[in-house]
């Protein structure tokens, strides 16, 4: 039904429960359609006498309530639509219920659903709630006894949070399993899991001794393909004993692989349930990106063991407290398993490609939200990936060992406590005996901050004095902004290419590398015995996530291409002279590319020593990141004039790229750093090749014949379909016939039809939306067809005529009559529409209008449109 009225929830309104639940033992009686719930739950009152018990509760049918074995009357309590109310209780008692649900019928996917024929859960942020009455908030943790029966030929594996602690044969051909989790948990992180699997089992020991048996849970036959995700589990383990002093707490770990899951996996104690895509790869199925995807969200998942589970969140406003921190974590681990460079950049790139986006329009909101209406919408780039450059910048602002320290002393205050920001804030405060007050306006501000730097050299007195300015702009609700402490580290090169160093006033020692603070609104510093008249890099690692204008020329953008010592400044130099002659060349019948050119070529000179960093380098910037630039883009001819660039570009190094393109791979293949990054490079080349039309067909067509593994065949793919080579079809027909009973890459087939900038891209669209294969209830197959049109192929996207968001608005509709947690992400691509010109602009206003009248409109979409249209 529509919600007219949905209330806002506020952080200023947070209020402990009256009551708390401090042990929950659980029977799952499990049938797909009439599965019963028997809950007994050990409620201690804690709040005003006179309240009455409010119980969370969603889609249950209530068969039984009692009170320390006694019946409740039906007047002893009322059922609501979503609250159980028990207005005369006991201050200490056990409440205990039966429910019946319906698994199969949930097309959410939120609390106990099926999947596959199998029984699985996801309850974060709100799902247990659906499972059975519960006070279903982060800040009740209860100690949990799960019991779970069912037939033993349909369901032979019975999973759930801790350590088993008895199973066996029940009458009737059932059987059953008990588990009991020793630590405290809230309820979102409850997990139950029921069905036919195969299973790879290992082991890992921990510093202390103890032996961990580990379970990859997967479809049958594909146990295999879970090898590369349990050697990244234990080496996420061993890394997070090293790393962060952190050791594993209970005797088992499970992973469990779905289908149908709504996020990339989930971190419940123990028992992680993943999306497959996240678990399952070899060489044959999985791209590197599937590999790098699969090592980072497994340690990801795990980490969250500490920050996350054993310290979870008071409320669903500190939700960037486990998963800013926990994101944080996982890129420190890619980085040193793999380049830091290109982790770093790889991360900068994903945060300015999703993040930046959501801040500068009318979803944004600061990492530690004030209101919502449902709090699944929150699970954004901002309270994520913005989230954890927070804490990069809290380490750069009071150094790593005083980081260090104010961790071990979160994790030893905090242990077992639902936490705060402030609480968190508090240990590195002492640690660092700091005043961290204005560090908190990062957590409470939305918006980009814009930074403005300009240099004045003094020749006579070898002086150089560098003044900075911030300035955030307005955000919905937030209309004055406050300075934030931005660190920057600060080097300067000569324009031959030298590295200059230099003395800050008042200093002793000339650097290389200045760590500098900007806290207010404008600042100048002034160094001293600089040589030469210096080029500035500012931003060496990209130390906060801000927007900088630093007014440097093309030539010294090159000089710095060409030699600063810092990786990212290299990368970040680069794609500044790729965006400018791209945006120059909408308005030239030929684009002046000769000076990118040149770096490009100097990249290829340099790229066999970290092959990697060269791709990274040789990849022209997205049309997405030229548009977010635009004032008033048109994405049609963005693209147009992104495509003479890369034709010229192509055209200049043709023999080169043709070399790397055509260079012979290992038959053998590794998932390794090296392995991947020659990988990356040859995938490049074919980028930048397919530029040249029909000329080069020929040599994306042998790169997809030649390939040894799907991360070699994909980019040649994909690279057909840019170049419009005509084998493009034939070439797809081949790959889903090898692939159409493997749903996993029948998502990349989906995927790369979706994104390919085709002049019949819409009704290639249209047609697999008609495709047997598509599949409307699994979220991956509509990600792999809505989403990859709408992010990745934004010419036919935002085609004049309105009809790419037309096509999209139909999608979202559809998903969200099924999963309307799915379909309020999906209309997130909506939310820069006030960038467009009056033509765009109104195609999207109307079609977002018209989702909103309807009537049937989910909470969760409803919401993002509001506040898209608001």
């Amino acid at each position: 039904m529509r919600d007219e009225n949905a209330p806002a929830i506020r952080l200023a309104d947070y209020a402990p429960a009256d009551f708390h639940i401090h042990a929950l033992s659980l029977t799952f009686e499990l049938e797909p359609h009439a599965t019963k719930v028997r809950a007994s739950a050990q409620i201690r009152r804690r709040g005003d006498h006179s309240r009455p018990l409010v119980l969370d509760g969603a889609h249950l049918k209530l068969l039984r309530a009692a009170i320390d074995g006694a019946d409740l009357a039906p007047g002893a309590y009322t059922v609501e639509p979503e609250r159980l109310i028990v207005p005369d209780t006991p201050n200490a008692f056990t409440l205990t219920t039966e429910v019946e649900i319906d698994p199969a019928g949930n097309t959410a996917l939120e609390g106990l659903y099926v999947s596959g024929g199998r029984f699985c859960t996801q309850c974060e942020a709100e799902g247990f709630r659906k499972i059975t009455y519960f006070i279903d908030r982060p800040d009740n943790l209860a100690i949990y006894d799960v019991r779970i029966e069912a037939d033993a030929a349909q369901y032979p594996t019975l999973l759930s949070n801790g350590d088993l602690i008895e199973s066996g044969p029940l009458d009737h051909g059932r059987h059953f399993a008990l588990w009991r989790d020793p630590h405290p948990k809230p309820s979102y992180l409850f997990a139950l899991v029921a069905g036919r699997f195969s299973a790879l089992h290992d082991s890992f020991r921990t510093r202390s001794g103890r032996a961990v048996q580990l379970g990859i849970y997967v479809d049958p036959g594909d146990s295999d393909r879970a090898r590369f995700a349990m050697d990244a589990l234990k080496r996420a383990m061993a890394w997070d004993e090293q790393a962060f002093d952190r050791e594993y707490d209970l005797d088992i770990f499970n992973i469990v692989a779905v289908r149908d899951f709504n996020f990339g996996a989930m971190e419940n104690k123990g028992l992680n349930i993943f999306n497959a895509a996240y678990v399952l790869a070899d060489p044959d199925t999985a791209t590197d990106a599937d590999y790098e995807a699969i090592e980072s969200i497994v340690g990801h998942e795990y980490f969250h063991n500490w920050t996350g589970n054993r310290i979870t969140c008071r409320d669903w406003f500190q939700l960037s407290l486990k998963e800013g921190l926990t994101v944080f974590r996982d890129q420190e681990f890619s980085a040193d398993q793999r380049s830091r460079p290109v982790q770093r950049i790889k991360d900068v790139k994903r945060l300015r490609a999703r993040q930046f986006p959501e801040d500068a329009g009318p979803l944004a909101h600061p990492v530690r939200p004030t209101s919502f209406i449902k709090i699944d919408n929150f699970y954004t780039a901002t309270v994520y990936e913005k989230g954890a450059e927070v804490i990069r910048i809290l380490k750069a602002l009071i150094g790593p060992e005083a980081f260090a320290r104010g961790l071990a002393i979160y994790f030893k205050r905090c242990d077992g406590m639902a936490a705060t920001v402030e609480d968190f804030i508090a240990c590195f405060a002492e640690a660092s005996g700091r005043n961290l007050a204005g560090f908190m306006a990062w957590y409470g501000q939305a918006g980009t901050p814009h930074l403005k730097a300009r240099g004045a050299y003094d020749a006579p007195t070898q002086t150089f004095a560098l003044t900075v300015t911030q300035m955030t702009p307005q955000t919905p609700g937030q209309g004055e902004k406050k300075p934030v402490p931005i660190p920057l580290k600060v080097g300067f090169i000569s324009a031959a290419g030298a590295i200059l160093a230099g003395r800050l006033a008042g200093g002793e020692v000339a650097r290389e590398d200045h760590d500098l603070v900007l806290d207010v609104s404008e600042k100048t510093w002034r160094f001293e015995d600089v040589a030469q008249t210096p080029i500035p890099a500012l931003l060496r690692g990209f130390t906060a996530p801000v927007i900088l204008d630093d007014g440097l020329s093309e030539a010294e953008r090159l000089a710095q291409a060409a030699h600063d010592p810092d990786a990212f400044t290299r990368w970040e130099a680069t794609q500044a002279v790729a965006r400018t002659t791209i945006l120059a060349a909408q308005n030239d019948a030929a684009p002046k590319a000769d000076a990118l050119a040149a770096a490009y070529a100097r990249t290829l000179d340099r790229a066999a020593g970290d092959p990697a960093f060269g791709a990274l380098c040789l990849r022209l910037p997205d049309l997405a990141e030229l548009i977010q630039i635009s004032d008033r883009p048109d994405p049609e001819q963005l693209y147009k004039a992104r495509e003479k660039v890369r034709a010229a570009i192509a055209r200049a190094l043709r023999q080169r790229l043709t070399e790397i393109a055509r260079a012979p791979s290992p038959e053998r293949f590794s998932p390794d750093a090296q392995s991947a990054g020659a990988r990356a490079l040859k995938a490049a080349a074919l980028d930048l090749l397919a530029g040249l039309g029909g000329e080069t067909s020929h040599i994306l067509v042998g790169a997809f014949a030649e390939a040894h593994s799907m991360a070699e065949q994909l980019p040649a793919l994909e690279a057909m379909g840019v170049n419009g080579a005509p084998q493009f079809d034939a070439a797809l027909e081949i790959f889903h016939q090898r692939w159409r009973s493997n749903p996993l890459v029948l998502d990349k087939w989906f995927s790369l039809q979706a994104a390919a900038p085709r002049p019949d891209a819409l009704a290639r669209v249209e047609a697999l939306r008609r495709h047997p294969d598509y599949e409307p209830r699994n979220p991956n197959r509509v990600r792999a067809l809505a989403m990859a049109f709408a992010q990745r192929n934004l010419a036919a996207f935002h085609a004049a005529d309105g009809a790419g968001y037309a096509f999209f608005a139909r999608v979202a509709d559809e998903s969200d009559k099924i999963n309307p947690a799915l379909a309020a992400r999906m209309l997130g691509v909506f939310e820069s529409w006030r960038q467009f010109d009056e033509g765009r602009r109104g195609h999207m206003q109307r079609i977002l209008t018209g989702l909103l009248a309807d009537q049937q409109r989910s909470k969760n979409a409803r919401e993002i449109i509001e506040r898209t249209l608001s």
